[in-house]
């Protein structure tokens, strides 16, 4: 069969490539087209589009780039027409991606749904589109179950492909001393608002007696280059920055500071003490608390504290992320040995709760089923 995937971040490259493998393993004819990134290239098919140059976040962002995103949508619309796959598998991403669920379903093409949009979050309106537009739903959160349950949503859980993700890696030490991992997310916006703090952190712990050896270590993002970096770090020969090893990096941290998403849950399941730190624009930040009422209906903003509904590590939101904050909160991490072991018994249940491996494998074979 013919599968038409869409993945807009580095999170969904991931996915999409580990969906794509167990789609080749259960259909031996498996066709690729897609838009995604160089895991996804590395599986196999034709890549469209890569998604390092489609991606947006926040409403700045999304502002200064409606140009882009307009061609990007016609240009995937033509596509998608001119190939008529047998099914379009959306993966995350619903700003681009449910206007496709929408054209495909105008167009009488199938829409599978991989990774559902967070709409326990924000934009529950959404949920009538869902309904509407896409074929089939699948899940990846033990706490979307009863949500989508009771919004009549058809969908499928099969674990989450996370697990398969970070089991499989393998790991080697990325540098020999000890050191503190600094995750500042995938996009520019969120690398300005995280960095500066990121790095008075570090000036100050460096300058501790107890500390003065370790390093920080940022994990550069995929999408990202040196240059988005070289202005923070500059300066300061204990920090360095490491493309294309955030498994590794996370691994052996004494301790991570991560900007809120798939980080943190990867962090997780790898067993890195965490504290979580996200801040924006006050437009985005306006914008997503009284128009799009982002925490209306949760607790939490991290993927980990969701699951088990409470919190497991701190998330410092907004105004409350601090170098002053964050930098007790590492320094607890790393010197306060009960608060750490239970943070870690809190991420046993975690991994617990999301299930066993094999889940990229198992919802291939359910779509290929469903499609059947």
């Amino acid at each position: 069969m013919k599968y038409y995937l869409i993945a807009g971040e580095a999170s969904g490259d991931l996915h999409g490539s580990n969906l794509m493998k167990g789609l080749q393993a259960e259909d031996t004819a498996a066709e690729f087209r897609f838009w995604g990134g160089g895991m996804m290239e590395a599986v196999g098919g034709t890549k469209v589009r890569d998604y390092k140059a489609t991606a947006v976040m926040g409403a700045t962002d999304v502002l200064r780039s409606l140009g882009k995103i307009s061609r990007n949508l016609k240009d995937c619309k033509a596509d998608i027409l001119a190939w008529r796959p047998d099914v379009v598998i959306l993966i995350d991403y619903p700003g681009f991606n449910m206007k496709i669920a929408r054209f495909c379903h105008e167009h009488g093409i199938r829409v599978f749904y991989y990774i559902a949009p967070k709409t326990w979050a924000s934009r529950e309106g959404r949920n009538k589109k869902l309904k509407a537009w896409v074929d089939r739903l699948f899940i990846v959160f033990p706490f979307e179950i009863p949500y989508f349950e009771q919004r009549g949503i058809p969908f499928i859980y099969k674990g989450n492909p996370l697990i398969d993700a970070v089991d499989s890696h393998e790991y080697v030490r990325p540098v020999p001393e000890k050191y503190i991992a600094i995750l500042a997310g995938s996009r520019k916006g969120e690398i300005s608002h995280t960095m500066p703090n990121a790095m008075k952190i570090a000036d100050k712990l460096h300058a501790l007696p107890q500390y003065a050896d370790f390093k920080f270590v940022v994990a550069g993002a995929p999408a990202r280059s040196s240059e988005d970096y070289e202005n923070y770090v500059a300066g300061r020969p204990y920090v360095e920055v490491l493309f294309g090893r955030t498994y590794d990096v996370l691994k052996y941290a004494e301790a991570a500071l991560i900007n809120s998403g798939t980080a943190s849950l990867e962090a997780a399941l790898i067993g890195t003490p965490q504290v979580v730190c996200w801040s924006t624009s006050f437009i985005t930040a306006f914008l997503a608390k009284y128009a799009l009422h982002v925490l209306d209906h949760i607790k939490f903003i991290s993927l980990g504290n969701l699951i088990l509904d409470k919190l497991a590590f701190r998330e410092l939101i907004q105004y409350d992320y601090t170098a002053a904050a964050a930098g007790a909160e590492l320094r607890r991490l790393i010197e306060d040995a009960p608060y750490r072991t239970q943070m870690l018994a809190d991420y046993a249940e975690i991994r617990a709760r999301l299930g066993g491996s094999g889940a990229s494998r198992a919802v291939a074979k359910a779509m290929i089923e469903s499609l059947g």
